[in-house]
């Protein structure tokens, strides 16, 4: 199992409703009034979006506080980190994470060093001195699935590192909304004008819409340029498109959701961290990755999957093995459930 949210293959093996820990969704759900407003963009559905995404754009730029012209958008985040990686030369990735990074630059012919990140899961930032000019380091921030985030400092070394070998940094951000208050990369590079650097974000997580696949980011006006003559026209969808001018106002919904998460996350592993057999890592997003001392991910899943938790097993990120899972952060009723089954375990 490449990804998570993959329940219809285990439909058959529970009788009753499965409860998904492998998808790292939030789960207060998205925005209320989304449905109205997808229903009244329906009628639009006869015409093409507009294939500059002028009103979404905006939406985005208005949300992350950045230029216009330094926006990108795609069909998930994964379209633009494909597009990103079709144009690098090579492709650095640390192990563990998302499996795309390397699957992407692998089906593209590119050339993919890999790093392992150090036993705490911080960045080897020694092991990145050796890059080389053109080559693109993609890291995600929080990581996947290990939940950690890169500190400032590291951030901002690792930066002037790849600038200096005149390589290109793109940070995958996805759980960005999920994590503690403290810096916003964004913000951070807006000084060189995203030079070198590009930021990736989505709908997908916080705001709970995997199936609208809407990706957003940030770079340099020049890499702005230079992906828009290789991506996919009309990429993103209508109903995406009217989503994208809609969600990313709604504070009220935004900082619910990071208070909600934040204490649901101290809750989870607080809880996790007493039983007996289990090793939680601390994590700054919404998923806990696990470390198994008694069992292998196999019986773990099946042992979860008969009481209708489905979660995630981690041996297909390279560099971690059959000892570890990673559980979604999720309402309280259903962190409960899962920290009584893990319990009878």
């Amino acid at each position: 199992m490449k990804h998570g949210g993959d329940l219809l293959t285990y439909e058959n093996q529970y009788d009753g409703e499965l409860i998904d820990f492998s998808s790292n969704i939030n789960p207060l759900g998205p925005p209320n009034g989304l449905n109205e407003v997808l229903i009244k963009s329906f009628k639009e559905m006869t015409t093409y979006p507009d294939i500059k995404y002028r009103k979404l754009k905006t939406s985005i730029s208005n949300y992350l506080n950045c230029p216009i012209e330094n926006v990108l958008v795609g069909n998930g985040a994964v379209e633009i980190i494909n597009n990103f990686i079709i144009r690098a030369k090579n492709v650095i990735v640390c192990t563990p994470s998302f499996i795309e990074y390397e699957e992407r630059a692998i089906a593209h012919g590119k050339q993919v060093r890999k790093i392992p990140y150090k036993k705490d899961y911080t960045i080897d930032i020694e092991a990145l001195k050796n890059i080389k000019e053109n080559e693109l380091l993609i890291l995600g921030n929080p990581n996947n699935p290990t939940g950690f985030r890169i500190p400032q400092d590291d951030l901002i070394n690792i930066y002037n590192l790849v600038r200096k070998a005149e390589a290109f940094l793109l940070l995958d951000e996805a759980f960005y909304e999920f994590c503690p208050k403290d810096y916003d990369s964004i913000e951070i590079f807006k000084k060189y004008d995203y030079e070198g650097v590009g930021i990736i974000r989505a709908a997908t997580k916080f705001f709970a819409l995997p199936g609208i696949r809407l990706g957003y980011g940030c770079t340099c006006v020049e890499k702005v340029r230079e992906i828009s003559k290789i991506e996919l026209p009309w990429s993103v969808n209508t109903l995406a498109d009217a989503a994208g001018q809609y969600i990313f106002s709604h504070k009220e919904y935004i900082n619910k959701s990071k208070d909600y998460i934040a204490i649901e996350r101290k809750f989870l592993f607080e809880e996790l961290s007493k039983i007996v057999g289990i090793q939680p890592y601390i994590t700054h997003t919404n998923y806990i990755l696990i470390k198994l001392e008694k069992w292998d991910e196999e019986y773990v899943f099946n042992f979860l999957l008969k009481r209708g938790l489905v979660i995630r097993k981690c041996s297909s990120f390279k560099d971690l093995d059959d000892k570890h899972i990673r559980v979604a952060i999720k309402d309280r009723a259903n962190n409960v459930r899962l920290v009584e089954a893990l319990k009878e375990l």
